[in-house]
């Protein structure tokens, strides 16, 4: 019976301790904020969050009692970054072949808590939210209900599951192993017809996904397929926009060939990812129907890196070059005709919290530094179905807040420097404090 005592007047007195909450309320200071919404810099940058949620903006706001006041000095307020392209459960290491063996080998709680350190990573660069587009076994489901409850620190994530595609297209994970090697599991998001492929995308649904992602054409780091050959019938792709639409879900395609892309718009997807080999017919297509384009001019950054250390096999290396520059014209093109742009990366093919390297890519292909940002924020809210509650700061929405030093506007690689983290009211990261108020949480 006393040891019954003890032990429980332990368990309380711990519980006491570790339930010291954050605060509820801060004001949040700086010598400058960025208005996503009009697009322009406000000063002096002022926030006030209570509850999670903004409750006023500017110099003027009414200050809750018992507020904590961050005052974070010569700074850009911002509302917190958004990816709309990546890949959490993956991130290549020094040699390809080992990353090939290691795919097979790791079981599925070991590739679970492995994807931990990057989805901190992410937070940690000022992403607070990101889609990822593509995991296996249903990790990136798990990664965000698990955040949700708090159990993980990470961002918001839009989870597609796995990407749907054709036999031996580049959503097919069997790809270059010769037949029976592997389970059934690692070909789960492969049918090839249209009936077939509305079956895969109730059951993505079914087991949790927020959208669906399909490959429309081949890609760069697949080894059996060109990047510009088309995959999916336009039937097939009809089939699969039909079904996630009528659920009232968003298709992303990964479409590097102008054919398989104009197929996908064509169709109704929502957004094409990279885009390399964009026509000016798909470019206008797009323009036309408001199909949105996530260049991940960072992936091909990263998988160059790659090629250039002799780091990815010879076709791989053969396929990067081959589309690098032409991926920069379609870039150039898609600004220059007004196309919608929003922020994607495609975090994974290179280290997860580089994702702010995207900003400075984007800048150098012609997108003034204003609408960079207003890609990872507004614009990347209304692709991702947010904009009620995050993309801006503005009173009730949820607190999503980053500061990064001096002027992003003049020079835009003051977004790489993030240095001041709130995601819906909890401060994660702080540099001007020894320690976040709730980095532990």
């Amino acid at each position: 019976m006393r040891r019954s005592f003890f032990l429980a007047s332990l368990v309380l007195s711990f519980a006491a301790s570790a339930a010291e909450a954050p605060p509820k309320s801060y004001v949040l200071k700086a010598a400058r904020l960025f208005d996503a919404k009009a697009g322009k810099l406000v000063t002096p940058g002022v926030v006030v969050v209570q509850d999670g949620k903004v409750t006023a903006v500017g110099a003027g706001a009414n200050v809750p009692a018992g507020a904590r006041v961050v005052e974070l000095g010569d700074a850009t307020l911002l509302p917190g970054f958004m990816d709309a392209h990546t890949h959490l459960t993956g991130e290549p290491g020094p040699d390809w072949r080992q990353d090939v063996i290691d795919d097979l080998q790791r079981t599925i709680p070991e590739q679970t808590l492995e994807s931990l350190p990057k989805v901190r990573a992410t937070l940690m660069a000022g992403f607070t939210t990101v889609r990822n587009l593509g995991a296996p076994d249903f990790i990136d489901v798990g990664l965000r209900n698990s955040i949700r409850r708090g159990t993980v620190v990470g961002p918001r994530i839009i989870a597609a599951t796995v990407g749907l595609g054709s036999t031996g297209g580049h959503c097919d994970g069997g790809n270059s192993f010769r037949k029976g090697m592997l389970a059934e599991e690692s070909t789960r998001g492969v049918a090839n017809g249209p009936e077939a492929l509305r079956a895969l995308v109730r059951e993505n649904l079914k087991f949790g996904a927020d959208l669906i992602k399909v490959c429309a054409t081949g890609g760069v780091l697949s080894l059996n397929s060109d990047v510009d050959s088309p995959q999916l019938t336009q039937a097939e792709l009809d089939a699969i926009v039909d079904e996630a639409h009528a659920r009232k879900r968003k298709v992303a395609a990964h479409a590097h060939g102008a054919e398989g892309a104009k197929r996908a718009i064509r169709a109704g997807v929502d957004s094409i990812e990279h885009g390399s080999l964009l026509d000016d017919e798909a470019l206008d297509l797009m323009k036309k129907k408001g199909t949105w384009y996530v260049p991940t001019a960072m992936a091909f950054q990263g998988v160059r890196e790659r090629a250039d250390k002799g780091m990815l096999p010879e076709e791989n290396i053969r396929k990067v070059r081959a589309v690098d520059e032409a991926r920069k014209q379609a870039l150039r093109k898609a600004i220059a005709k007004g196309v919608r742009i929003a922020f994607g990366t495609d975090a994974g093919v290179f280290a997860h919290g580089r994702n702010a390297g995207e900003f400075a890519l984007m800048v150098e292909a012609g997108l003034p530094p204003v609408e960079a940002l207003r890609a990872a924020t507004v614009n990347a809210a209304e692709l991702l179905g947010v904009s009620s509650t995050l993309g801006t700061l503005e009173p009730g929405k949820l607190a999503d807040v980053v500061a990064v030093p001096g002027n992003p506007l003049q020079d835009i690689r003051k977004t790489e420097a993030v240095f001041f983290v709130m995601k819906e009211g909890v401060v994660y990261r702080n540099d001007t404090e020894a320690q976040a108020p709730s980095a532990a949480r």
